[in-house]
């Protein structure tokens, strides 16, 4: 799930990356079916290139006929993506060293679950297809997803989730918004197909 309102984390990682700029920046007009990521796989540079270029506050919200300077990886790009791989090689190897038992990971991924959370969904059928095949999109149908402010499952906003982060809190939530946004999973899914998210 993303949400189109201008996002604080995301104001304050793109002053982060103020400082990376783009060469040779060219101005394309989104069309259909376009994402920030197919733009900068089609141009030849990075998602946060586009992003900070351009001052987006989401970077899963362009629209159709906006124009957007894109530009290719610039040092400071190459300088950023190679200090992010040298993390998560060292994180990586971190990982093989301490040999953390599966239990205690668990438990971290749960730390935030409210036990006392208790909720069953009531969508069926084509819906509850619907509602799987987002939650496999976004993240494996996993729970303990995370992907910087969007938790779980369903890749729901932390400030949506409230703190909790149980898998029946997760359910709750994600019915709750598709209800009021779509009307249905399947409508939810429609948007998914055409824009990448949901």
């Amino acid at each position: 799930m993303k949400k189109t309102a201008v996002i604080a984390s995301a104001a304050a990682l793109t002053g982060v990356f103020a400082s990376a700029a783009v060469a040779n920046a060219d101005t394309v007009t989104v069309k259909s079916g376009d994402t920030v990521s197919k733009l900068a796989k089609d141009y030849n540079t990075t998602v946060d290139a586009i992003v900070n270029t351009n001052k987006l506050s989401n970077a899963n919200l362009i629209f159709v006929g906006q124009k957007l300077e894109i530009g290719e990886i610039t040092q400071a790009d190459n300088n950023q993506q190679a200090t992010q791989a040298d993390n998560n090689q060292q994180a990586a190897q971190g990982q093989q060293s301490q040999q953390v038992a599966p239990a205690a990971s668990s438990q971290q991924a749960t730390t935030n679950y409210n036990t006392n959370s208790n909720y069953t969904s009531n969508v069926s059928g084509n819906e509850q297809a619907a509602k799987e095949w987002i939650a496999a999109r976004e993240s494996g149908g996993n729970y303990g997803a995370r992907n910087g402010q969007y938790i779980g499952r369903y890749q729901l906003s932390a400030s949506y989730l409230g703190g909790d982060y149980s898998p029946a809190n997760q359910e709750r939530v994600a019915d709750q918004y598709v209800a009021s946004r779509y009307g249905s999973w399947s409508a939810a899914q429609s948007h998914w197909l055409s824009n990448g998210w949901y």
